[in-house]
């Protein structure tokens, strides 16, 4: 009696014991699957991707295609935040300067910048003479913007020439994201037609999000045939296509030095509060 009793219990034991292994191995592969990919950034050491594709968009404007070190990479740049590219200006100097990729963490195995080369920019230089084949000295991420999916109930979002990408960055993931319900109003100037970059992407968004993204474009010097804005982004510009001072939204800005200051005037005039203000 007592050797039956003690081979049930080995057997209670063993199938125990089986179950929980059979828990564990379950846990660690749910816990593999679910875990998000490493990232390729190092935020204290430039890292080099190499260049695979580069793409003429206007006569000052290209997409830079880098690759990542697999084909499932990931960059690993949070939401809204931005990258330091490492170059040589013409004089063989070194440069550092933040760019935002266009492309999200959902895009693997590559990421993409939207480059603005000014005849006189140092770090244009160098983005003017890079190849395919050659390497971009990268380090990040940089940046103070934090999000989280419904943080807030809608972005008003003011952008000036290149000072879109970041804007675009924050656009696509929150629209991309189907758990994220927060609207996007966005005004984007420009001097004249030909210099709106991501105009397509951007336009394709606004389609593919109907009511959720919209986008009202200002030029300083607009085609004949124009239904945008025209002139600098004034108070009433704002008023008409930004959501209304409120706890619940943000502002976000992002262009060159003297209209990121005409819109702190303007948005302070309107009771835009500091807090719920950021300017990338």
């Amino acid at each position: 009696m007592d050797l039956e009793f003690l081979q049930s219990m080995d057997v209670q034991i063993l199938v125990g014991v089986g179950v929980a292994v059979l828990a564990i191995l379950v846990a660690a592969a749910y816990l593999f699957s679910s875990r998000k990919p490493k990232g390729c950034l190092d935020p204290e050491n430039f890292r080099e991707f190499k260049l695979v594709k580069r793409q003429q968009l206007s006569h000052n404007v290209a997409k830079f295609t880098f690759e990542l070190p697999t084909p499932t990479s990931v960059l690993g740049l949070p939401i809204g935040q931005h990258i330091s590219c490492r170059g040589k200006d013409s004089q063989g100097e070194e440069v550092i300067k933040p760019y935002t990729p266009t492309t999200l963490d959902s895009d693997v195995g590559h990421f993409e910048l939207v480059i603005k080369m000014y005849p006189q920019g140092r770090m244009s230089h160098h983005f003017r003479e890079l190849r395919v084949g050659d390497y971009l000295a990268v380090k990040g991420p940089k940046g103070r913007f934090r999000y989280q999916p419904g943080q807030v109930r809608a972005f008003g979002m003011i952008a000036g020439g290149s000072g879109i990408t970041p804007m675009f960055q924050v656009a696509r993931a929150i629209l991309e994201n189907p758990k994220d319900m927060t609207n996007v109003h966005l005004i984007y100037a420009n001097v004249t037609y030909e210099d709106i970059l991501l105009k397509e992407e951007l336009d394709s968004l606004v389609a593919k999000y109907p009511g959720r993204f919209k986008v009202y474009y200002v030029l300083n010097q607009p085609p004949e045939v124009w239904n945008g804005g025209v002139g600098f982004v004034s108070k009433e510009m704002i008023q008409t296509h930004c959501p209304a001072p409120a706890p619940d939204i943000k502002i976000l800005r992002c262009g060159p030095p003297p209209m990121n200051k005409a819109m702190a005037g303007h948005l302070d005039a309107l009771g835009y509060s500091p807090e719920i203000q950021f300017q990338f």
